[in-house]
């Protein structure tokens, strides 16, 4: 009878990692680091505390710098078998780039770039939480239709310009005198910060029906425009969060593979299928 060979160093190291990284308490108590980090980095701003205190927050911060290449090095060791599947995400890479640049030459003896270094490790905080993680790649996502909303917004801020040039540019020559003012003008008026004086006094100068031009810029460039950008960022966050979960379910069907022992395999399925059942029904709920 033959027994089944022992896991090798790199299997154990990643499993022993990776049950680390996978636990519960992990990214809660990394969180926090980050969260106790910002507010040493705070603390530092008043000097009432950083002149008595500032051995101590120093020391602190060598304390959470320690806490953070620990997490980096359990994280990589968590893909022990295959370390370059970890570089293949991109928030791995900026959390070596962020928790490693306080040891390139010159950062830790210039004050300002040593600052610096600590604050982007708040940043991190971007990294570590999945909903966050979420956000940011929807708004990467949301940058191209957002450029395009951009030119036709400035193609309309130019096409009434010239219709407010045309209409009260004679009159009112400081804000409508040529195209630079009046897309100017009219771009006070997208923001709606004080648009109904610009309206008033361009229809007191001109003639009553000088109202409708206006109207139908504020309902043209700011209520359709802006109701286009929200649906635009909705679409967007909704693809990113449905790729975050294509990848978990792949990654959760390669861990099974890897590691069957570890998995209650059925159980694992029902939760997939009531998850998939739960993100049908609130696609149908917001379709209709």
């Amino acid at each position: 009878m033959t027994t089944a060979p022992a896991p090798g160093i790199r299997a154990r190291i990643e499993h022993r990692c990776g049950r680390i990284v996978d636990a519960r308490w992990f990214n809660p108590f990394i969180v926090g680091v980050i969260a106790l980090n910002a507010v040493v980095i705070g603390l530092e701003t008043y000097p009432a505390i950083n002149d008595p205190y500032g051995e101590a927050l120093t020391n602190a911060n060598h304390v959470f710098l320690g806490i953070f290449i620990v997490e980096i090095l359990l994280r990589f060791g968590a893909y022990a078998t295959h370390p370059a599947d970890f570089f293949k995400s991109g928030w791995h890479i900026f959390d070596i780039v962020v928790i490693g640049a306080v040891f390139i030459p010159g950062v830790s003896s210039n004050a300002q770039l040593l600052r610096l270094v600590r604050l982007l490790r708040v940043v991190r905080i971007v990294s570590v939480l999945p909903d966050l993680r979420v956000i940011i790649s929807g708004l990467g996502r949301s940058v191209l239709p957002i450029a395009s909303l951009f030119l036709l917004i400035i193609f309309v801020l130019y096409v009434f310009g010239i219709l407010g040039w045309m209409i009260f540019g004679d009159v009112l020559p400081a804000e409508w005198g040529d195209i630079g003012v009046a897309m100017i003008t009219l771009f006070q008026v997208l923001t709606l910060e004080g648009w109904n004086s610009i309206a008033t006094t361009a229809v007191d100068a001109t003639s009553p029906w000088a109202w409708a031009y206006f109207i139908v810029f504020v309902l043209l460039a700011v209520f359709i425009f802006f109701n286009m950008l929200i649906g635009i960022m909705v679409n967007s966050l909704e693809q990113a969060r449905e790729r975050h979960r294509e990848q978990q379910e792949a990654e959760l069907r390669e861990e099974i593979v890897e590691h069957p022992e570890d998995h209650d395999i059925e159980a694992t399925i029902t939760t997939m299928r009531e998850a998939l059942d739960r993100l049908e029904a609130e696609v149908r709920a917001r379709r209709s």
